[in-house]
C-alpha cells in the first residue's frame, strides 16, 4: 500500500469518526432542546408543543388552522385541541379570516409572551452569545448554514412521519396498495 493510499484511508477514518461525533452531538442537542423547552413551558403551565406553537405563531404571523397543521405536523383534530388550550390559557386568540369568513386566524398574544415567556430565555440567550463570540464570522456562517439545512431536513422527516403508513406506501407505489395501475385489487 502506498503512502498516498494509506493517507486516504486514514482521512476516511477520521471523517467517519467526525461524522459519528457530529451525529452524537446532534442527538445531545436534540435531547437538551426538548428538555429545555419542556421545563420552560412547565413554568407557565404549558406543554412543550404549546410553547413551540407560540414560537411558530410569533415567527410566521397569524396562521389558519390548516397553516398550523402544516407548520406543526400535527393531525387537524390535535391542532384544534391545541388552539383551544392556547386560547383557554390566554396565550392565543382566534379571529375571523379577513378574506374568508369560513376560516379563522390564530394569533399569539405577543405582549403576554414577551412578559411571561421571553424572560425565561434570558440566561440561555446570554450563554449562547458568549459561545458565539468564540467563533469567527466564517465559522458562524458555516454553523448557520448547517443548522438551517439540518432543520429543513428534519421538518421534511417529521412531515413524512405524520403521513399514515398506508399513505406513505401509496406515495412510493403510484399504482396504490393494490399494485395495479387501475387501483383494482387483483383477484385470486
Amino acid at each position: 500500500m502506498s503512502k498516498r493510499q494509506s493517507a486516504g484511508i486514514e482521512a476516511d477514518q477520521e471523517r467517519a469518526e467526525l461524522v459519528e461525533r457530529l451525529n452524537m452531538a446532534g442527538r445531545e442537542v436534540s435531547a437538551a432542546t426538548i428538555m429545555f423547552h419542556t421545563a420552560l413551558a412547565q413554568r407557565r403551565g404549558l406543554s412543550a408543543i404549546e410553547e413551540k406553537t407560540l414560537d411558530i405563531l410569533l415567527r410566521d404571523g397569524p396562521l389558519t388552522h390548516a397553516g398550523l397543521v402544516a407548520a406543526t405536523g400535527l393531525a387537524p383534530a390535535s391542532v384544534t385541541g391545541l388552539i383551544d388550550r392556547l386560547e383557554d390559557k390566554g396565550y392565543a386568540r382566534r379571529s375571523a379570516h379577513p378574506g374568508d369568513a369560513r376560516r379563522i386566524l390564530v394569533t399569539a398574544d405577543a405582549d403576554r409572551i414577551a412578559a411571561e415567556l421571553t424572560p425565561l430565555f434570558g440566561p440561555w440567550t446570554q450563554s449562547l452569545s458568549e459561545l458565539y463570540a468564540t467563533y469567527t464570522t466564517g465559522q458562524l456562517e458555516t454553523i448557520c448554514d448547517f443548522m438551517t439545512r439540518a432543520a429543513a431536513r428534519q421538518r421534511d422527516a417529521a412531515a413524512e412521519l405524520a403521513v399514515p403508513a398506508d399513505d406513505r406506501a401509496d406515495r412510493r407505489n403510484p399504482a396504490g396498495r393494490s399494485g395495479r395501475r387501475d387501483g383494482r385489487r387483483a383477484s385470486g
